[in-house]
C-alpha cells in the first residue's frame, strides 16, 4: 500500500474554482492562493446568508492510542461517501499545526484514500492563517513589554502578567524563560514563557468570532495582565485592537480545498483539543451549512475533549446544533485499552476486547447526555476478525446506537458507503434534541465538577491554591457565567495518561486557571498537561526532505 504523501501527490486535483462551482460559489467570491487553494471573499455572505441550513454531523472518537483511530480520515471518507450517494456534502475541518507535523503526531489532512489536498500545502504553511495568529499574538507581547519599558503608565504588576508569547512549534525549552536581560535599554527583566500558537486565545477568538466586527470586539477584551490594584489590563488599554484586527483581516476568511475525490472541504482555524477548544471556526461551519445539505465536521482528540468543547463551548456561543454524532473506534484501540501491547494487536483477542470496550461505552454514554443520535463506526483493519466486529456491533446496538464498518483509508468514498447510509438513515429517522451539559448560571466549580464527574467519570476534583485564588477573582470580575475549557491529557478519561479503559474513583487535579475573556471561556489546566508540547526522541522532522526535483518526501 502506498503511503499518504505518495497517494496525495499522484492525485489529479480539480482547479479550486471548479470545486467552488460545484457548491454554487462564483469565481468573484474567491480569493485564490494558487491553483488549488482559495479563501472565501466577504462577498459570499451576502449571497448565501438567507439559504436554509443543511444538517450538521459531528465526528468524534474514543481516547487516542498508539494503535490509531482515524477520526479525520473517517470525516473525509464520510464526506466522499455522501457525495457518491448523490448528497451535496461539505467537510469542515481544522488546519494542521506545524508542531505535530514536525513532532510525533503527523499532519491532519486524513490518510490513505480519504485525504484533503494539496496535502503538503495544508500540513505546512497553507494560507498563512496560523502565522497571522502568531504575529498578532506576539504583537501584544511586544507592545506590553514596550509599555513597561516606556514608563508603565497602566501600572501593570509584572508579577501578574498572564500573557505569554507563542510559536507554532513544539519547543519545551521555551516553556519558562526570563526576558529583558542585558541592561537598562533591553527591557524590564521578568519571567515569561511560550505556548504553542494553536493554544493562543487569539486562535480561539478567530474560531469563535462571527465576523470581523465580533473579532475586533473580542480582541479588545483580552486580559493580558493585572495592575497593582488587582484590576485587569486589556488589549484595549494598550490601544492595539485595530492593529491586531488588521493582522487578522485575511486570516478570518475560511479556506476552500478539496478531497481526493473533489468533495469540497472548508478548512479554517486550528486550536488543539487537549489544551484549547479543539474546533474549526464558527464562520467555516456556518458557511458550509449555507452551501450544502450535509456538513461533516470533526472535533479534536477523544469525545471527552473535542466533542465536549464543540458542544459546550462552540455550540453554546454560536447557537449551532448537531443533528448526529459519529463516534469512531478501532478494534485495535479497544484491545489496547483492554491491556494488549501494540505488537500483539493484530491477534484475535475477544477477552481484551470485552475489557477495553468500556472506553467506547463511556463515550457513548457521554454523547447520549447531549441527546443527539449516535452512529458508531469501526475504522476497519485487515486483522479485525468477524467475531471481534460482531461483538462490537452487538454491543453498540444494545446501547441504542447505529453501527457501521468503515474502510475509507483503503477504498476512499466507496469504503464509507455503509457509514454514509447509516448517517443518512439517522438524519432522516432520528431527531436531535440537543441540550448543553451545564447552564451559564452554574458556578465555575459546579461547571468543572459537572464535566469531571459526568464526562470523565471522576470521583472528586481537587483545586490548587492558585486555582482557588483565580476562582475567587473570576467571581469578583463578574465572569462566572462563562463556560469552561478544560486542558487535559487526551490519552485517558482521567488527567493521568496511564489510566486506560474506563477508570473509576480517580481525582481530577486542577493546577491553574485563567480567563480568556475575548474567547469567552475560562481555561482550566489539569494534571501535568503542557500548553507548549515537547518533541519526541526522534521527531518526524528527521524524515521530511525534498528530492532533487523539489518534491516533498517523508511528510505524514
Amino acid at each position: 500500500m502506498k503511503n499518504d504523501i505518495t497517494i496525495a501527490q499522484e492525485a489529479k486535483l480539480n482547479l479550486i474554482e471548479e470545486v467552488a462551482k460545484s457548491i454554487g460559489v462564483d469565481y468573484d467570491d474567491l480569493e485564490l492562493y494558487g491553483k488549488y487553494k482559495a479563501k472565501f471573499a466577504d462577498s459570499i455572505w451576502d449571497k448565501v446568508g438567507d439559504n436554509k441550513n443543511g444538517k450538521l454531523v459531528l465526528v468524534t472518537a474514543i481516547n487516542p492510542t498508539p494503535a490509531g483511530e482515524g477520526k479525520t480520515t473517517t470525516t473525509v471518507g464520510l464526506g466522499q461517501a455522501l457525495g457518491k450517494l448523490g448528497q451535496k456534502a461539505i467537510i469542515a475541518l481544522r488546519e494542521p499545526s506545524l508542531g505535530p507535523c514536525m513532532g510525533i503526531k503527523g499532519g491532519a489532512a486524513g490518510g490513505g484514500y480519504a485525504q484533503v489536498v494539496p496535502m503538503e500545502d495544508i500540513n505546512l504553511h497553507f494560507t498563512g492563517d496560523i502565522h497571522a495568529v502568531t504575529s498578532a499574538h506576539n504583537l501584544v507581547s511586544a507592545i506590553l513589554d514596550n509599555h513597561l519599558q516606556q514608563g508603565n503608565l497602566l501600572e501593570i504588576d509584572t508579577r501578574q502578567i498572564v500573557w505569554k508569547r507563542v510559536m507554532d512549534m513544539n519547543d519545551r525549552a521555551l516553556r519558562n524563560i526570563v526576558i529583558g536581560l542585558g541592561g537598562k535599554m533591553q527591557g524590564v527583566p521578568r519571567e515569561d514563557g511560550f505556548i504553542i500558537t494553536v493554544a493562543s486565545e487569539i486562535m480561539a477568538i478567530l474560531c469563535l468570532a462571527e465576523d470581523i466586527n465580533d473579532l475586533r470586539e473580542r480582541l479588545s477584551k483580552i486580559i493580558i495582565a493585572y495592575n497593582f490594584k488587582g484590576q485587569p489590563v486589556t488589549v484595549n488599554d494598550l490601544n492595539i485592537t485595530g492593529a491586531l484586527s488588521v493582522l487578522l483581516k485575511d486570516a478570518i476568511k475560511p479556506n476552500l480545498v478539496q478531497t481526493l475525490e473533489h468533495t469540497p472541504a472548508i478548512m479554517h482555524g486550528g486550536p488543539f483539543a487537549n489544551i484549547a477548544h479543539g474546533c474549526n471556526s464558527v464562520r467555516a461551519t456556518k458557511l458550509a451549512l449555507k452551501l450544502s445539505d450535509i456538513v461533516v465536521t470533526e472535533a479534536g482528540f477523544g469525545a471527552d475533549l473535542g466533542a465536549e468543547k464543540f458542544l459546550d463551548i462552540k455550540c453554546r456561543q454560536s447557537k449551532l446544533k448537531p443533528d448526529a454524532i459519529v463516534l469512531v473506534a478501532t478494534i485495535r484501540a479497544l484491545k489496547y485499552n483492554g491491556g494488549v501491547n501494540k505488537a500483539s494487536l493484530s491477534e484475535e483477542n475477544l477477552n481484551a476486547l470485552k475489557t477495553g470496550i468500556v472506553n467506547l461505552e463511556k463515550h457513548i454514554e457521554n454523547m447520549q447526555k447531549y441527546q443527539v443520535p449516535i452512529v458508531v463506526t469501526l475504522n476497519h483493519f485487515v486483522s479485525d476478525t468477524d467475531k471481534e466486529v460482531n461483538f462490537v456491533k452487538e454491543y453498540c446496538e444494545t446501547l441504542g446506537c447505529e453501527f457501521a464498518l468503515s474502510n475509507v483509508w483503503e477504498k476512499g468514498g466507496e469504503g464509507g458507503i455503509e457509514l454514509a447510509n447509516k448517517v443518512l438513515y439517522t438524519l432522516q429517522n432520528k431527531e436531535s434534541h440537543f441540550k448543553l451539559l451545564y447552564e451559564d448560571s452554574a458556578t465555575i466549580k459546579e461547571k468543572v465538577e459537572t464535566v469531571a464527574r459526568e464526562i470523565y467519570g471522576a470521583k472528586d476534583v481537587i483545586y490548587s491554591a492558585s486555582a482557588e485564588k483565580t476562582i475567587k477573582q473570576i467571581k469578583e470580575l463578574g465572569m462566572e457565567h462563562l463556560p469552561i475549557c478544560i486542558a487535559k491529557t487526551q490519552y485517558s478519561l482521567s488527567d493521568n495518561k496511564d489510566l486506560l479503559g474506563r477508570p473509576k474513583d480517580f481525582t481530577i487535579n486542577v493546577r491553574e486557571m485563567y480567563v480568556s475573556a475575548g474567547a469567552g471561556f475560562v481555561v482550566v489546566v489539569t494534571g501535568d498537561v503542557m500548553i507548549m508540547p515537547g518533541l519526541p526522541k526522534r521527531p518526524a522532522a528527521e524524515n521530511i526532505d525534498m528530492d532533487q526535483s523539489g518534491k516533498i518526501i517523508g511528510l505524514s
